[in-house]
């Protein structure tokens, strides 16, 4: 259900004080979460090195977050619902801040990922909790330019996370990159609770899909656990043991969303050709780019000998570009439709991560690392935001934070599986350090096959993305 508004003389006007405090907590918790997510891949080859983790390890670094941010994130977003954006927001931020001081103070791998477990849940709590405040806040004729600033501010945490991340890494400690999230999340209490209105749905009722979030978490959790530990023995009873538990309980899920009262996914919306096509699209196009962004990273430090702040600045190109080009991209959609661009955009990308490939040691960045990343970054550009707006226009109205909330989820799955599948196809042990020479052959079949994911995205959007649906 789309987040009630505030009355007309309690609405936030943008161009206000109060207006600009709204604002600047709702970027700045989402800027702490999208900088967290970025700037943790600079950090691996170090954390790595200093907690001796295997390449496993590494991918549970990755995955304790995602799984369970994936998992809860349509919860989260009917607690707001149901309980109060902003209390629910709020529980977020400080839970997030927690468990960001769990994460600096882990002193070996198994707490590390149990506190990047509960991260997730604070991520949960306020990801959708910062969008559902600006809609429910803001007058009417403010909120469409309201997200827009949210949208293009908290990007600029996505661009400078990797730059911070390695900064941090290198001049201080990678216990930095968890522990600058405290300052900032006791920034946003301090404004949500003195500036942010509080709103919640009144016709929010029912029982929570308690049962729904918790089969889903276990079916992900099942199916990731199989992933990564097939990296050692592809045979063993626990691999084959995980996996079998998460595909039952992925059944189970679907069993229980079709039944339940008050689903967590109301698979009804997938009756829609086009929302479904365009999240296929998005779990094709966001699978690739979390293997791309795990190998990279990596490569650029294990590989070719770069320092955690270059191994940052390096990743900027990609996020310069979305960063510059998204709000043209939509608009140009909305003119000619989103079908082209969302086809285009992933072979654009696909280009870039074939160049990317070919990153070994001894490259150049100029030569072999910025010509892709800057493919990879205009393809992105132009896919990005017509995908969003599709998934928002296939849905009726009232089903706009839930269509949302499922492409959101969506994309953070994709990247989740793809963290936890790639290394087993292309051959690295994950009980294994991450040594050069392995890693580097594994590296070029990861791209490769993160290219191929990118193209099917694209041909996905070709066959079921009509091209008038974002038209006036």
């Amino acid at each position: 259900m789309a987040p009630s508004a505030a009355p007309a003389d309690d609405a936030v006007a943008l161009g206000t004080a109060r207006g600009r405090w709204v604002l600047l907590a709702t970027v700045l918790a989402s800027g702490v979460a999208f900088l967290d997510a970025t700037a943790v891949n600079v950090a691996l080859p170090t954390i790595g090195a200093e907690l001796g983790a295997s390449l496993a390890a590494l991918q549970w670094t990755v995955n304790g977050y995602t799984l369970t941010l994936a998992a809860l994130i349509l919860l989260g977003g009917a607690l707001g619902d149901r309980y109060g954006r902003r209390r629910v927001f709020l529980i977020g931020v400080i839970w997030f801040a927690l468990a960001s001081l769990l994460c600096g103070l882990a002193q070996d791998t198994a707490q590390l990922v149990a506190a990047r477990a509960l991260q997730g849940v604070g991520g949960a709590l306020l990801t959708p909790g910062s969008l559902a405040i600006l809609q429910s806040s803001f007058r009417p004729h403010d909120r469409a330019r309201a997200i827009g600033l949210w949208s293009a501010l908290g990007g600029i945490a996505g661009l400078v996370g990797p730059f911070v991340g390695g900064f941090l890494v290198d001049a201080v400690s990678w216990r930095w990159v968890f522990g600058v999230n405290v300052p900032l999340a006791v920034a946003v209490v301090v404004v949500a609770v003195r500036h942010v209105p509080e709103s919640r749905d009144p016709d929010a009722s029912g029982r929570f899909d308690v049962l729904g979030a918790a089969t889903g978490a276990v079916a992900l959790g099942g199916v990731t656990y199989a992933l990564i530990a097939a990296g050692d023995d592809p045979g063993s009873a626990a691999v084959w043991t995980a996996a079998a538990i998460g595909v039952a309980s992925a059944a189970a899920f679907v069993v229980r969303e079709r039944r339940a009262a008050h689903p967590m996914l109301p698979l009804g919306v997938f009756a829609d050709r086009q929302f479904t096509g365009a999240n296929l699209s998005t779990l094709t196009v966001y699978g690739a780019l979390g293997g791309f962004s795990f190998f990279l990273v990596l490569q650029l430090q294990t590989v070719l000998g770069y320092s955690a702040t270059l191994a940052g600045a390096a990743s900027l190109p990609p996020s310069i570009l979305l960063t510059l080009l998204s709000a043209r991209a939509g608009a140009l959609a909305q003119r000619i439709g989103p079908r082209l661009p969302m086809t285009v955009g992933p072979v654009v990308a696909a280009a870039g991560l074939l160049w990317l490939s070919a990153v070994d040691a001894g490259s150049g960045y100029w030569t072999a690392v910025f010509p892709g990343s800057v493919l990879f970054g205009l393809g992105m550009s132009a896919l990005v935001a017509p995908l969003t707006a599709t998934v928002l226009a296939a849905a009726p109205d009232h089903l706009a934070g839930v269509a949302s909330g499922v492409n959101n989820a969506v994309a953070r799955a994709a990247g989740l599986l793809a963290v936890a599948a790639l290394p087993v196809a292309v051959g690295l042990a994950a009980g294994g350090q991450v040594d050069e020479v392995s890693f580097s052959a594994g590296y070029q079949r990861a791209l490769w096959a993160c290219a191929g994911v990118m193209l099917v995205g694209g041909l996905t959007a070709w066959a079921t993305i009509r091209n008038d649906v974002l038209r006036p």
